[in-house]
């Protein structure tokens, strides 16, 4: 439970800078214009000293948890923080860098609560977690039209249509994994039945789903909300 609050006190720094430095862009988007530091609501030094403050509050509670578990968190700020400065802006590491993020989430509460990091979870976060940001990437697009790269430069790089393949790939990779994942003699051992199987058409629904308001309702810019 603490490393879970630790991880939340992290990626508040995170989106705290990231709005600091995305302030003059997100007042363009129709949405994002909304948020504190875009709509000033929130001055950009008291968000600075906020984000300062809570970088602390948690590499320090992190670092009480266990060395292991600190460096996995200092690992994901720093590579958060270098998203929201030069990786945002390089097609394709962008939304790796995001995937590499969730990665480092589930690596830290294996590390927590100390148990072997299955590279089965590897696999399957970091293909889901890419899946979701193309995705969020193709709503970005398509909700922006022709503004899309006077508000975001990166997303001049991308197109509907490059999205959409990159998005089919990864979401066969992510069932095909998931499928391999259930059948493994290895998962099949470890929990002590093979009827794992069983459990497919859940994520098959929830993937479809997805893809469902990000095609047809054009959503997908906020998973939490899509239901």
């Amino acid at each position: 439970m603490c490393a879970f609050a630790l991880f939340c006190v992290l990626s508040g720094v995170v989106y705290l800078v990231n709005d600091v430095a995305d302030r003059e862009s997100d007042r363009q988007h129709p949405l994002k214009a909304r948020r504190a530091i875009a709509s000033g609501a929130l001055p950009v030094s008291v968000a600075l000293i906020a984000a300062a403050a809570l970088g602390f509050v948690g590499l320090g509670g992190a670092l009480a948890i266990g060395r292991g578990f600190a460096t996995v968190a200092l690992a994901y700020l720093a590579l958060q923080l270098l998203y929201s400065g030069p990786l945002k802006h390089i097609v394709i590491i962008d939304v790796l860098t995001i995937a590499i993020g969730f990665v480092l989430r589930a690596v830290a509460g294996a590390v927590a609560v100390r148990v072997e990091i299955s590279h089965w979870l590897l696999v399957c976060t970091i293909l889901l977690a890419l899946f979701i940001a193309l995705a969020r990437r193709r709503h970005e697009i398509v909700l922006l039209a022709g503004s899309a790269r006077s508000h975001r430069p990166i997303l001049g790089e991308y197109s509907a249509y490059l999205l959409d393949q990159m998005i089919g790939v990864v979401t066969a990779s992510t069932l095909v994994a998931y499928v391999f994942y259930t059948i493994s003699p290895e998962t099949q051992e470890k929990f002590g039945t093979p009827w794992l199987g069983l459990t497919i058409p859940f994520p098959l629904y929830g993937i479809f789903r997805y893809l469902y308001l990000v095609h047809q309702r054009e959503g997908g810019g906020s998973p939490p909300t899509c239901c």
